[in-house]
């Protein structure tokens, strides 16, 4: 499920196969994070599912008033301002940039690590791609919340004692700089990204 999810936002140049693609992913992770049957197990994937499906279905409310305003669904055709903040904004929810980043340091602390990678690493790739794809229609947003994210994630990252939670404060950062860098040069994002990758499953 979280592979064929991932494979069909990758694949989609439709916004409502895209979102298919991005709501698969969260019910495949549900399972996987609730399977301990642990009290914070369980808090951590309610939260996780509340936060997704807000971020989903502002998603598609955007792709819905993009094709009401355009008249057509494709992604790269992104040209009315106010659909693309909303996916924008849609999609940081997604993948846990500032300032809509505080579920994510909660979620990870209550997984064991190899749901916490899965959550971190692979779960990232599909908003990913599709911000790859819009951002040069919404530059200032993209820097606001690059550089609030890297600003977050170090000072955050501070004052954790618990592995997970830096780990997570770590991920904001990353995700920051990946998010700055998108516009000036999509290969370098996209090494940044392949080197987070590399870093956290060492960790």
């Amino acid at each position: 499920g979280l592979g064929l999810g991932t494979t069909i936002t990758f694949a989609s140049s439709h916004w409502l196969l895209a979102w298919m693609g991005l709501e698969m992913n969260t019910l495949a992770i549900i399972p996987i994070m609730a399977h301990l049957h642990h009290p914070r197990a369980v808090e951590a994937t309610t939260k996780y599912f509340l936060t997704q499906a807000t971020a989903a279905a502002m998603l598609l409310f955007a792709s819905t008033t993009n094709a009401w305003l355009t008249g057509q669904w494709d992604i790269q055709q992104m040209t009315h301002p106010l659909p693309v903040t909303m996916i924008t904004l849609a999609l940081a929810l997604k993948i846990g940039l500032a300032p809509v980043h505080s579920w994510l340091p909660e979620v990870l602390q209550g997984l064991d690590l190899t749901t916490g990678l899965i959550l971190s690493t692979w779960q990232k790739l599909a908003p990913f791609a599709l911000l790859l794809q819009i951002y040069p229609a919404n530059s200032t947003l993209l820097i606001i919340l690059g550089l609030l994210s890297t600003l977050v994630g170090g000072w955050g990252g501070l004052n954790q004692t618990q592995l997970r939670k830096i780990l997570a404060y770590s991920s904001i950062a990353h995700l920051g700089w990946m998010i700055l860098i998108l516009q000036f040069s999509p290969s370098l994002t996209l090494l940044a990204l392949l080197t987070y990758l590399v870093m956290t499953f060492s960790t």
